[in-house]
């Protein structure tokens, strides 16, 4: 169970140590990933993130962009920290995927506003719907952007049931985009294990 903790400076591994680390543990890191990774419909995926998930991130852009100083290791913890569950929600990275740029330009002009109308649904409890791109505007009049950072909060209850095996649903209700899925059971242990017990 990965408690969501608290990302300092002091708890990142120096370069050197994640150079080390990475060689034997990238798999594992991207099968969690993986596991935690929703697909709704043929073109969106949440990637729900976790303090594994957001470690790793940190730790990937400390290593590409070569970055050892305290200040710049607080600027990528000040990026990325805010997307890590903390005890009582979900966050994700949802990401609206066309491989084609004419079908992708159509259908993001198509899709404004969907990133409202995604919610989660905990078996005998309300629709919860998500907050979406706290950090800045992701959309214009003419189209919404293929990334956006969403947030679920659920209540104490939800929080509960899904601790003691509810069923989730992830879904979208917008109009161009009517989708919904039940959560995969393995996936779903993983997210219980991102919510405190009351």
């Amino acid at each position: 169970m990965q408690l969501t903790g608290h990302i300092t400076p002091e708890s990142l591994m120096t370069l050197e140590a994640y150079t080390k680390y990475r060689k034997t543990h990238k798999a594992e890191v991207m099968a969690h990933r993986k596991m935690r990774s929703v697909a709704l419909g043929e073109n969106m995926t949440l990637q729900f993130e976790s303090e594994t998930t957001i470690r790793y991130q940190i730790q990937e852009m400390l290593r590409i962009e070569k970055i050892f100083e305290e200040e710049g290791i607080l600027q990528e913890i000040e990026a990325y920290a805010p997307l890590m569950p903390d005890g009582g929600n979900w966050k994700a990275t949802m990401l609206l995927e066309y491989p084609d740029i004419h079908e992708r330009k159509r259908e993001l002009a198509r899709l404004i506003g969907v990133e409202d109308r995604m919610f989660v649904e905990v078996e005998g409890q309300a629709r919860v719907y998500a907050i979406a791109d706290e950090d800045l505007d992701r959309e214009n009049e003419e189209k919404t952007s293929a990334v956006h950072f969403v947030r679920f909060e659920l209540t104490p209850a939800m929080c509960a049931a899904v601790k003691a095996g509810a069923s989730v649903k992830l879904g979208c209700d917008h109009t161009n985009y009517p989708a919904h899925t039940s959560i995969a059971a393995e996936t779903l242990a993983s997210l219980a294990g991102d919510l405190r017990s009351s």
